[in-house]
This record gives C-alpha cells, sequence and structure tokens, in this order.
C-alpha cells in the first residue's frame, strides 16, 4: 500500500523564523510574489501565542479536486494533490473551495485575469516526466522522485514542520504531545522541548492532568508569563 503523504506543524515548536517559506521558493524558484508556504501568527504579542506554517494540507477528500470543472487537480498514489497547468482554465473555484487558501493565480492568461493555478505540489511536481526540464520550469523540483522529502521541512530548524507517511508523522507528533503532558492550554519552550519530569512512561491519571504536567508552572497557565 502507498504512503499517505502529508504536513504537520507543531504550533509548539514553530517560532515565525519563515524558513520554510524560504526553502521553498529557492528549491522551486517560484516567481517574485508568490509565496507556495507561508507562516501565519495568530495572537500576536499576547500570552497564548501561536506561529502556524501553511500549505497546501493535500487533503484526502480535496474540495478543491471536487471543484475543478476540467478536472486539472489530480490525487497521486501518494496521496498528493497535484494539478496540470495544461488544463488549468483560471476559473478559481478552487480558490475559493480550500479553507487553507493554497491555490494562487500568479500570472496574466487568457481566461478572465487570472491565469495559470500555483501551489504546494509537496515537492512532486507535476503530470509531466519527473524529474524533467518541464516539470521543474512549470511545477519546481520533484524531490519526492529523487527520494527525498520536502524541502521546507527539511529546512526547519525546530522540526516544527513535518512531512512524509501520515502514520509515521502522527505518531512522532503523538510522542511529542505525551511528553508535554497534554492540555489544550499548554505552551512554551520547556514544554515543546524538555523531557519528561519524571522520567519512564507517561500515564493518564483518570481525568485529571498527567503525570509530567507541573500545574504550577508558568507555561500550563495563559495568564502568566514565563520566567
Amino acid at each position: 500500500m502507498a504512503a499517505r503523504m502529508k504536513f504537520i506543524c507543531d504550533t509548539e515548536r514553530c517560532i515565525d523564523c519563515n524558513g520554510c517559506v524560504t526553502a521553498c521558493k529557492n528549491e522551486n524558484e517560484t516567481p517574485w510574489g508568490v509565496n507556495r508556504r507561508r507562516v501565519v501568527t495568530i495572537n500576536d504579542g499576547v500570552p497564548g501565542e501561536r506561529s502556524i506554517s501553511m500549505a497546501c494540507m493535500h487533503c484526502t477528500d480535496a474540495p478543491c479536486l471536487a471543484v475543478c470543472p476540467v478536472n486539472c487537480i489530480y490525487h497521486t498514489e501518494d496521496g498528493i494533490v497535484l494539478h496540470s497547468k495544461d488544463q488549468c482554465i483560471g476559473c478559481g473555484y478552487c480558490y475559493y473551495a480550500c479553507p487553507f487558501g493554497a491555490p494562487q493565480f500568479p500570472e496574466t492568461g487568457l481566461f478572465n485575469h487570472r491565469g495559470k493555478m500555483d501551489k504546494c505540489t509537496f515537492c512532486a511536481g507535476g503530470p509531466e516526466p519527473d524529474t524533467s526540464e518541464a516539470e521543474f520550469k512549470k511545477y519546481g523540483r520533484n524531490r519526492i522522485a529523487e527520494g527525498k522529502l520536502p524541502a521546507c521541512a527539511e529546512m526547519c530548524g525546530t522540526k516544527a514542520l513535518v512531512a512524509g507517511d501520515a502514520g509515521l508523522i502522527a505518531d512522532i507528533y503523538r510522542q511529542r504531545v505525551e511528553t508535554r503532558g497534554y492540555g489544550p492550554e499548554l505552551w512554551g519552550w520547556k514544554i515543546a522541548y524538555g523531557k519528561p519530569k519524571r522520567g519512564g512512561d507517561i500515564k493518564a491519571t483518570g481525568n485529571g492532568p498527567r503525570e509530567n504536567q507541573n500545574l504550577k508552572d508558568s507555561q500550563n497557565d495563559e495568564g502568566r508569563l514565563p520566567t
């Protein structure tokens, strides 16, 4: 069975450095003003601030694929959502359907004013032959065909952005959550990078906090700043 390729961005680790954005532009040589990936900050400057790296999430049930009138968007065997620029008519339906704002229309064209759609390809190219010049010119680098992961994830300095088989990256994130002592109010460097406070296996205690969770720590209280 083929892998199901997905992204996960760990908001506890993302530091808004925009390294993923720069790596994507350099690897795929996208035109000026086109960012296939961007970093969004929520609650900027206040306790509880979060940053998250956003791009096409390569949905299993992709709404962009459902609304495209010319069927230019398709799934690969690995679950990656790609598109054919030769078939795209620039109608913009995918732009309005996508909840992540992934589709972009960087060029003018014959159909209306939008031109051909462009978006994150999971560094998997397009329908042209793998690693061909035509593929690179239209869609950027095909790192998947080279046996590599997307450049944005590989360049993430804090490993906040993880890419690969959905099962494997879910296990990575699950272990991080276990280590932190999961709770929706948790935030901060020590929680994201620290080890279990009591060592060994992490166990839940009924419906209350996990054993490694220090309720008196500033990072478990949204109203307090870390020391």
